[in-house]
């Protein structure tokens, strides 16, 4: 990551994304003094819909639409668009781990104040996350099977006809 001089940004360009997650956060805490609790056991499933959103929004082919207008995307990569605070939320939009901390605010948000809805959404988002690791899982014992089976083939030698006189 490239320092705030580098980029056509400014500290408070930061400060203000910074200044809406704490916002948020203080008013989701405030609200959930009154809500349901969210037991320890619905932190996995949540930690596994918090990893599929934030990939599926800053890698994902159909979410393109939600980066258009800061991220510029081109087949030799993503760079953040404009200036100050446009460039800061580009920066946002390219970075899972940084977006995984607002994915995280929006789950358990919606979790403690609609639970019924917030436990389908993360059922949803946790087993497509599930789904993506068993996918790249099976993806990478095939790379590697066939690996091995290219590499018996070249140690295997070829039999050569005899010619009989």
């Amino acid at each position: 990551m490239e320092p705030v001089s580098e980029t056509p940004t400014e500290a408070v360009d930061y400060a203000l994304l910074s200044a809406a997650y704490g916002a948020a956060l203080l008013g989701l805490a405030r609200q959930a003094r009154a809500l349901e609790p969210i037991a320890a056991g619905e932190l996995v499933p949540l930690s596994a819909a918090t990893f599929a959103l934030s990939k599926l929004i800053v890698h994902e082919k159909v979410e393109t639409w939600v980066r258009r207008p800061f991220v510029d995307e081109r087949p030799d990569g993503r760079r953040p668009k404009g200036r100050r605070l446009r460039y800061a939320v580009g920066e946002l939009m390219s970075c899972t781990r940084c977006l995984g901390a607002w994915s995280a605010l929006g789950l358990v948000g919606l979790r403690a104040l609609n639970p019924p809805m917030g436990r389908t959404v993360t059922a949803v988002l946790a087993v497509s996350g599930a789904s993506d690791f068993l996918h790249s899982g099976f993806s990478l014992l095939c790379r590697r099977a066939n690996a091995e089976e290219r590499l018996a083939e070249a140690a295997t030698p070829i039999a050569v006809p005899r010619r009989v006189a």
